[in-house]
């Protein structure tokens, strides 16, 4: 077991994890990050794909806050056009967004690049996978690895480490429950020979086809290929494996195939044309009960994911940065010798933000992701105050 020289312990090194670890870094409070991943390189090439809006008060406050702004700029993609159509193509929305600046979108990776490059490589510890977490006598906290010799003497542990987290149980009894929906990704690059039938629908934008509970939507990157999202309703005893995964055509002819007969050939062709292996994306929520059920355990907290898990609403990556930031202010605010009272400060503040957090989620999921098509989804946003 090896003494930790830094008060505060951040698991994850995701979004929420690295905006955290930047704004102690830019405090001077020490910390470390550990991350299951193994290497920079390693997460580079294998982290999910996709782009990602950062919206102007929260998001985008983070990356001012933590001095990135200008970097994020100069990374972001500002007024990206949407088009919303049915499942035979028909066009219901089309919004150009020239001149929009006030969601603009970075691909995923590139924000985490970013965020990396932010803080010094020796903060972050690497092929760290965390088991479990235990409070001792002394008041600190021992975090033990799978993988490594465990380290204690903490005084804070922050659960950034996303959908299941192996910091959550121990301040909550929930784990996040099956959407009934199933996502599986996957990329149309520039040299695939439907690439121009993808840039004459999408363009430089986003491109998403509703109908019968069923979505295929294509996103466009900065390296100028497509991000291509293929949602449907589907038990989770039946969410396929291995070489099913392997390529375009086993996806479709054994899975998807069934779920969109009747649809334009056009769109149904984008999938079965996609370059290399799909991703297996089961979305996963947590309950509406789970942070009542919250017990504040000393020298521990969640940000982001771990706490509020839920279906994509547009809000997941900027309510995970607002997290942080707010965790930084009442630590920078209270003090490293004031720990406790910060996190309950910041507990107090979080709760009600992550209860109405999974409430939009459940209302997406019905209103979006279960809509017979654009037509019922765009009215329940209009009726109901959906924002996404």
């Amino acid at each position: 077991m090896t003494q930790s020289q830094s008060p505060i312990a951040i698991v994850g090194a995701g979004p929420a994890g690295l905006t955290l670890a930047r704004l102690l870094e830019v405090a001077e409070i020490p910390y470390v990050v550990f991350e299951r991943d193994v290497s920079a390189t390693w997460a580079n090439e294998h982290q999910s794909g996709g782009t990602l809006d950062l919206h102007p008060t929260t998001g985008q406050a983070a990356l001012l806050e933590a001095g990135l702004f200008p970097r994020f700029q100069s990374l972001a993609r500002f007024g990206v056009p949407l088009t919303i159509v049915d499942s035979q193509g028909k066009v219901h929305v089309s919004h150009s967004r020239e001149g929009d600046t006030e969601e603009p979108e970075i691909d995923r990776k590139d924000l985490r690049d970013l965020l990396l490059s932010s803080v010094p490589a020796s903060r972050i510890l690497w092929d760290h996978k965390v088991q479990r977490i235990e409070r001792v006598d002394n008041g600190s906290v021992t975090t033990h690895f799978e993988n490594q010799p465990s380290r204690s003497g903490f005084r804070l542990v922050v659960g950034a480490d996303g959908a299941w987290s192996k910091i959550r149980a121990t301040v909550m009894p929930s784990e996040p429950q099956y959407s009934g929906i199933h996502f599986f990704s996957s990329y149309i690059k520039p040299d695939n020979p439907i690439y121009p039938l993808a840039a004459s629908k999408a363009g430089k934008g986003n491109y998403l086809a509703f109908g019968k509970e069923r979505q295929i939507f294509l996103y466009y990157l900065g390296d100028g290929s497509y991000h291509v999202s293929v949602g449907l309703r589907l038990s989770e005893k039946s969410i396929p494996e291995g070489s099913i995964l392997a390529s375009a055509s086993a996806l479709w002819n054994t899975v998807l195939q069934e779920y969109f007969a009747g649809w334009d050939y056009d769109l149904t062709d984008f999938v079965r044309s996609c370059d290399g292996k799909f991703r297996s994306w089961p979305l996963y929520t947590m309950a509406e009960d789970a942070i009542p059920s919250w017990n504040h355990v000393s020298g521990v907290t969640l940000v982001g994911d771990a706490v509020h898990l839920t279906v994509p609403t547009g809000d997941g990556v900027n309510n995970a940065m607002h997290d942080s930031v707010d965790l930084a202010r009442h630590i920078i605010s209270h003090g490293i010798d004031n720990l406790e009272s910060a996190t309950l400060a910041y507990e107090e503040a979080m709760r009600p933000r992550a209860v109405a957090t999974i409430q939009k989620g459940h209302w997406m999921t019905h209103h979006m992701f279960l809509a017979a098509g654009p037509e019922e989804m765009l009215a329940a946003m209009g009726a109901d105050g959906g924002d996404e």
